[in-house]
C-alpha cells in the first residue's frame, strides 16, 4: 500500500513538470509539498534504490523551477521519469 502512495506522489509530481512545459499556472505550495515529498523520498538512496536519484534530482528541480524557468528538456525528461516510476509502482 505505501509503495501505491509512493507511486501516486511520482505521478502527481511528473503531472505539475507537465503543467510548466505547457505554460500552465501552478501553485508554489503544491510545487513546494511535492518537491519535499520527492526530497524525502530520494533519500532512499543510501539504502541502496539507485532510481532515488530520479527523485533527488526531480527535487531539486521542482525547487529551482519557483524562482527560475527550467529548460523544456530537462523537464521533460523528468517528467517521464517520473510516469514511468509512478506507473511501475502500481504493477
Amino acid at each position: 500500500m505505501l509503495v501505491k502512495i509512493l507511486g501516486v506522489i511520482d505521478v502527481i509530481s511528473a503531472f505539475i513538470f507537465l503543467m510548466m512545459i505547457f505554460g500552465m499556472e501552478v501553485f508554489t505550495s503544491l510545487i513546494l509539498f511535492c518537491a519535499f515529498l520527492l526530497l524525502i523520498k530520494g533519500m532512499f538512496i543510501f539504502s541502496g534504490d539507485i532510481l532515488s536519484v530520479v527523485d533527488l534530482i526531480s527535487a531539486i528541480l521542482l525547487f529551482i523551477s519557483i524562482f527560475f524557468a527550467l529548460f523544456v528538456v530537462f523537464s521533460w525528461i523528468c517528467a517521464l521519469l517520473l510516469i514511468a516510476k509512478g506507473f511501475a509502482s502500481f504493477l
